[in-house]
């Protein structure tokens, strides 16, 4: 079957659109009508085009969670992987979601592999995901490590909520205090301090470093949004260079508090990955390949890829991750007693699960600091403003005492 792209009539007169699959265009209009649509325009849409239409959006992450384990559901139930797909595509409610579906079923029609035609849809199936779907049709243990890789997005995703909502109170602390002290230096500022130039007064430093700093602000302000926003474009441009993107995540890996937390979530991934894949049956050469296509940080895959060929030349897998100095301590034991007992699988498990649970508590204390040090650091820059209006007056006040 095709994927048709429509524009159609509802029995109230409103306009309406999606995708409907299909042999031909004839077959199309026709379903529309028995669905009591009135077809307006019918257009085959192929799945490369498909995926350029929705590269800016894509399945959310909560949809992609629920959809894997639909899939592995069914594919364990014996359906094979076009009518597990068909199943659900009909059973879809996101427009999105249905439209993404429809593009992979249509590749792997056309005789694309699974993770292949999840490759059309970058936006909503990530590289981890890729790798372990890859790793899984390898393996012939797709619906287990599915079923695996749901848990994984599950436990992710609530990963995510926790630290965004912990998130919240210090940027909403942030961005009020920027605009508060803004306000103060174009606005407020200027009016008070043009009381006390009038008076011919000396000015102590302080008022005068804010006058002078208050000027720099409003004469130049669009100037500094421009230079700003040409940073970003800069710095974004830079990090495309593999050379620009390793140093800069070699500098993370090395920086105090934020050092750890990078380490620990690409060594949860890597492991819950290893884990997944080895437990599905891949082979450790192949699952390891996986696991370095997870990592999101250059150093951390280039050790990966270094232990690949330490494995490949026969050493074991604790002894290579270990040579690398680049995990933690608990990953290699955890991995070099799985080795000894045949429970390879168990103990990744729980080195994935003991770095979640590590990353959780560095994330809380992390956030339990930075909100005081926010508060403490804005308070002092609105304390040297009130400072810097406060100490012409009390000089003033002296002068007629």
């Amino acid at each position: 079957m095709e994927a048709f792209q429509y524009q159609a009539l509802n029995a109230a007169g409103r306009t309406t659109s999606g995708v409907v699959q299909a042999d031909t265009a004839r077959q199309a209009r026709a379903q529309l009508r028995a669905q009591g649509l009135l077809p307006s325009m019918i257009k085959q849409v192929h799945a490369r085009e498909r995926a350029q239409q929705v590269w800016a959006r894509g399945i959310a992450a909560t949809e992609l969670s629920l959809v894997t384990r639909q899939l592995a559901t069914l594919l364990d139930s014996g359906l094979t992987l076009e009518q597990s797909l068909n199943a659900l595509i009909e059973e879809a409610a996101d427009p999105m979601t249905r439209e993404v579906l429809t593009g992979v079923k249509t590749e792997v029609t056309s005789g694309q592999s699974f993770a292949g035609a999840l490759g059309a849809y970058e936006k909503s199936f990530p590289d981890f995901y890729r790798a372990l779907v890859h790793g899984g049709e390898e393996s012939g243990a797709l619906p287990t490590v599915l079923q695996h890789l749901a848990d994984y997005l599950d436990a992710r995703q609530a990963l995510k909520q926790k630290t965004s909502l912990a998130l919240l109170y210090p940027v909403l602390v942030t961005i009020v205090a920027i605009m508060i002290v803004t306000g103060l230096l174009v606005y407020v500022v200027p009016q008070v301090v043009q009381v006390f130039q009038q008076s011919r007064q000396s000015l102590p430093l302080l008022t005068r470093t804010l006058i002078a700093l208050s000027d720099f602000l409003r004469a130049t302000w669009p100037y500094l949004l421009v230079i700003i926003g040409s940073g970003f474009a800069a710095a974004r441009i830079a990090l495309r260079r593999d050379a620009t993107r390793r140093r800069v995540h070699s500098l993370l890996l090395r920086t105090p508090w934020l050092g750890p937390l990078v380490r620990g979530f690409n060594t949860s991934r890597f492991a819950s990955t290893l884990s997944i894949l080895v437990g599905g049956g891949v082979p450790l050469l192949s699952a390891l390949a996986s696991g370095a296509r997870v990592m999101t940080n250059m150093v951390l895959r280039e050790a990966v890829e270094h232990a690949i060929e330490r494995v490949r030349e026969g050493a074991s897998l604790a002894r290579a991750l270990g040579e690398t100095r680049a995990f933690p301590p608990l990953l290699i034991h955890l991995v070099a007693s799985g080795e000894v007992s045949g429970k390879l699988e168990q103990m990744l498990d729980r080195a994935a699960h003991l770095e979640t649970q590590a990353l959780e508590r560095r994330l809380t204390v992390f956030l339990t600091l930075l909100e005081p040090v926010m508060i403490l650091v804005m308070g002092g820059i609105v304390l040297l403003i009130v400072l810097a209006i406060l100490l012409p007056i009390i000089e003033i006040n002296q002068l007629v005492h």
